[in-house]
């Protein structure tokens, strides 16, 4: 996944978190696993290697990476539940009040989606 085709309205640094985040999320970077190089990154998402550091610092403040001097950024124990948690408090908090107004204003049930799946 790249930058490309992401919402624009977000800053860079930002937009690089969400596609980490995802990344942890999904399992593509377990507990322990390394990140790619601030460099390397950078590269692959056509970005400024300062903004993918930025990106990377946010992450460490909130103890979700480790830095192993000399060796690289590797994914903190426990990252993935923390993560995982945060966002789904977040989702409840600023996402979910505007797709349940708009469940409400097109007369969706919720019953009839989950019947959907």
């Amino acid at each position: 996944m790249t930058l490309r085709g992401r919402s624009e309205a977000k800053p860079v640094y930002v937009r690089l978190r969400d596609i980490i985040a995802e990344a942890i999320l999904s399992g593509r970077y377990r507990d322990g696993d390394p990140l790619p190089s601030v460099r390397a990154f950078a590269a692959e998402q056509g970005a400024n290697p300062l903004t993918v550091a930025k990106a990377y610092q946010g992450f460490q403040d909130e103890g979700l990476v480790v830095v192993r001097r000399g060796v690289g950024m590797f994914v903190a124990q426990g990252a993935r539940e923390r993560l995982s948690t945060s966002e789904r408090d977040l989702f409840i908090r600023e996402e979910w009040p505007a797709v349940r107004a708009k469940m409400d204003r097109l007369g969706i049930d919720p019953a009839e989606l989950l019947e959907r799946n």
